[in-house]
């Protein structure tokens, strides 16, 4: 186990050095500890954007995944917007409800991808073009340069291209275009959001007094200690959405992790309490490179290298090859859910992963499970909708400690919608989106279950 002093880890930190966790290329991925003074920069350029894609407009709609949908979603709901929708779902009926919602002559369409290949949102957007009659001028994308996405938008005469910055990975780019940009959207005051953020990165500088240092000492001293289940506590900004994949996916590897656990008690052995700082949407600035400096130090700890995800694309593979073969996938009933809890053990954790209609109504049933399943076994309970979780916390499901079981939950998809230019649609694309990560896990050796949502 290498030890390092709180000055060795500022500094190699800042200096951009591998050898902090293990030297296989981690410095090509610290574009975000310059990214708040970077998007100054940027800011004219951002406003003036939002400016020409906000005439005429009544709602924004984003097109997304991970981390280029949940900044942007916690923002949505830290300043109170109610004209910008966030859709990071491929359920049939999640999409069927924005557009008949939303009015295309109306509304502005983001698409958001930094590789520019992402399934979900792709297929969103084939989608989203036919239903705005294919105007141009009601597009834009944030991707990274020379991405598929972006030589798609220049032909197509989108309003505008903002690039992304290649050293950023996805879930580190809260404060990069993917962030900035919806926010500007958003009417947020975007200078004074980098501003703080800022201000904290200034703050994270040295090793007497950083925020950032000292949430990651804590998080990597209770992983060392036992203490793997992160409780974060429950905020109206839906702050956990965004710190669960930073947490899961930067730390679930090599059979190491820590385990995000949205509005779970501490107190338990295996557990550490973390606290919020957001007092004003303002401050999600500084909490956005607080944590993302936490996740790096705490990355030191596990000797694992936190800006990677090599299980990530198990799911997608799998995803991929049942689409190929044209067949509705197999998502029938798969053992017992009794039998599932009763092997819980101290120390494990319990994932409901929900391929279901992402509505209110069945957040609370899923809930009511959650609590069930935590009352039953004493454990860490996590949920999740896909294939939102697929860019969250599927890393760590898989790629983790061998200490979750997995609760697969889905529900009746209903007729399927076309995308347009698609052999399949979105019916059978969550549906393999739902079998590729139940193989996925047995494929590891992970104890995992399906019911359906009718059961709860």
């Amino acid at each position: 186990m290498r030890t390092f002093t709180t000055s060795e880890l500022v500094e190699k930190i800042w200096a951009h050095d591998a050898s902090l966790w293990t030297s296989s290329g981690e410095e090509k991925w610290l574009g975000w500890l310059d990214a708040p003074e970077r998007s100054l920069v940027q800011v004219g350029e951002i406003l003036s954007f939002a400016e020409r894609a906000l005439e005429g407009v009544e709602n924004v709609l984003l097109l997304g995944m991970g981390g280029s949908s949940l900044a942007p979603e916690v923002m949505r709901r830290a300043f109170g917007s109610t004209s910008f929708h966030v859709l990071d779902s491929t359920h049939p009926a999640a999409v069927r409800r924005l557009a008949s919602e939303l009015d295309p002559a109306t509304t502005f369409t983001l698409v958001s991808s930094k590789s520019g290949s992402t399934i979900e949102t792709r297929s969103h957007l084939d989608f989203f073009w036919a239903w705005a009659n294919e105007q141009g001028s009601r597009f834009g994308a944030v991707t990274d340069p020379g991405s598929d996405l972006e030589k798609l938008a220049r032909e197509r005469g989108f309003l505008g291209v903002i690039a992304g910055e290649p050293t950023i990975g996805g879930r580190f780019s809260a404060l990069s275009a993917f962030g900035i940009v919806p926010a500007a959207l958003m009417g947020v005051d975007i200078e004074r959001l980098l501003l703080r953020a800022v201000e904290m990165a200034d703050a994270c500088h040295g090793s007497v007094g950083s925020p950032g240092l000292k949430l990651g000492l804590e998080l990597g001293e209770g992983w060392r200690e036992g203490r793997d289940k992160v409780c974060i506590p429950e905020h109206e900004s839906g702050f956990a959405l965004w710190a669960e994949q930073l947490i899961a996916e930067s730390t679930g590897k090599q059979g190491k992790g820590l385990v995000p656990a949205p509005g779970e008690p501490p107190g338990d052995t295996d557990r550490q309490a973390v606290e919020l700082r957001i007092e004003s949407p303002y401050e999600l600035g500084q909490e956005f490179f607080r944590w993302e400096l936490a996740v790096a130090v705490a990355g030191a700890f596990l000797e694992i290298n936190p800006f990677n995800q090599p299980n990530v694309q198990e799911a997608k593979d799998r995803t991929n090859a049942i689409l190929a073969t044209g067949a509705e996938p197999d998502l029938g009933p798969s053992g017992s859910l009794d039998e599932l809890l009763a092997a819980a053990h101290a120390g494990y954790y319990i994932a409901i992963l929900a391929f279901v209609d992402p509505t209110p109504e069945n957040d609370a049933k899923l809930a009511a499970l959650a609590k069930r399943a935590g009352e039953t076994t004493g454990c860490v309970v996590t949920r999740g909708f896909g294939p939102r979780y697929l860019h969250s916390t599927g890393q760590l499901h898989k790629g983790g400690k061998a200490n979750g079981l997995f609760l697969q939950v889905v529900d009746d998809f209903g007729e399927e919608l076309a995308i347009p230019g698609r052999d399949f649609g979105f019916r059978r694309l969550i549906g393999a989106q739902a079998a590729g990560d139940f193989a996925a896990l047995e494929e590891h050796g992970r104890p995992v279950i399906r019911i359906g949502l009718e059961e709860l």
